[in-house]
């Protein structure tokens, strides 16, 4: 079995998530201002929910197709929130990219922060040439994390899901490797 990576950031740690961590999982994410920015996290986030996710995203790593990362603090290591490469193509050498933080955390630079290092890992150490993101338009925030890395906007998808019976339009931007090692010269 292939061990998942640790990162470290100037403020944060990288790390892979544990079945200890459902609890503060549960109340970060349970937040429904912290649900509604995300496309499928259901709001309330039930008992059980945070237990079933780390399961699955244990089996996504060991299969390949994603990795994620707990955000902790580097200082006292408690948990922030979460950073993933998912939808891994090995055939097409992409992944996207997909964060949140617990709301106590917005507005502080940290998404930006580990963000630039998840695609750092994911063109360095994966391998990819190309990342994407995706967020919903009426979540500018998310987008200028995407820009501040060197993402560029690639579209805009009208009513391209639903989100607690709304349906919502959806930014899309996305790096590729040429554009990153571009940028790190």
């Amino acid at each position: 079995m292939i061990e998942q990576s640790t990162l470290t950031t100037e403020r944060l740690i990288l790390r892979p998530y544990s079945l200890t961590d459902a609890k503060e999982l549960q109340k970060l994410i349970g937040d429904r201002d912290v649900a509604d920015t995300m496309f499928s996290v259901p709001h309330p986030y039930a008992d059980g929910m945070a237990e079933f996710w780390l399961n699955q995203q244990l089996l996504e790593f060991e299969a390949g197709k994603s990795v994620t990362f707990a955000i902790t603090n580097k200082d006292r290591g408690f948990l922030m929130g979460t950073i993933s490469l998912s939808l891994i193509s090995k055939e097409h050498e992409r992944a996207e990219i997909g964060y949140w933080l617990g709301k106590v955390y917005w507005h502080k630079g940290y998404c930006t922060e580990v963000a630039r290092a998840v695609v750092k890992y994911g063109f360095e150490v994966l391998g990819l040439n190309r990342i994407y993101a995706t967020h919903m338009t009426r979540n500018p925030r998310s987008g200028r994390v995407m820009q501040k890395i060197g993402m560029q906007h690639e579209g805009h998808m009208r009513q391209y899901l639903r989100k607690w019976d709304k349906f919502e339009d959806v930014e899309m931007y996305a790096i590729l490797r040429s554009d990153f090692n571009k940028q790190n010269t």
